[in-house]
């Protein structure tokens, strides 16, 4: 029983840890970029969209699909970013828990 009552305990901790995370994760920003650094992406490592920056120099009608392009790849950098944080912060949490490999807790 005593074994029970300490898997309920650190089940707990782990539930607490993971909130405070997820707390944090919402206020870490990630940037992503494309094109050399001409289009960027600022985004929470949750995926929340906050800011796009685009170089003057790409502002030409006949570019267009480039410039749409580049936003594209800007926000897939900005994004696999984010999950490498969330990836670590899941890392530091779940250290030590016999967890199956592949299983995600987000």
């Amino acid at each position: 029983m005593r074994d029970m009552m300490g898997l309920m305990k650190q089940a707990q901790e782990m539930q607490q840890k993971m909130a405070n995370v997820q707390a944090e994760l919402d206020m870490i920003e990630v940037e992503g970029a494309a094109g050399g650094g001409m289009v960027t992406v600022t985004m929470t490592a949750k995926g929340a969209l906050k800011a796009v920056r685009i170089d003057p120099a790409l502002m030409v009608a006949d570019e267009r699909e480039i410039l749409e392009d580049l936003i594209v790849a800007a926000s897939t950098d900005a994004r696999n970013r984010a999950e490498r944080v969330m990836q670590e912060r899941m890392a530091e949490i779940t250290k030590g828990l016999p967890i199956p490999p592949g299983m995600k807790l987000f």
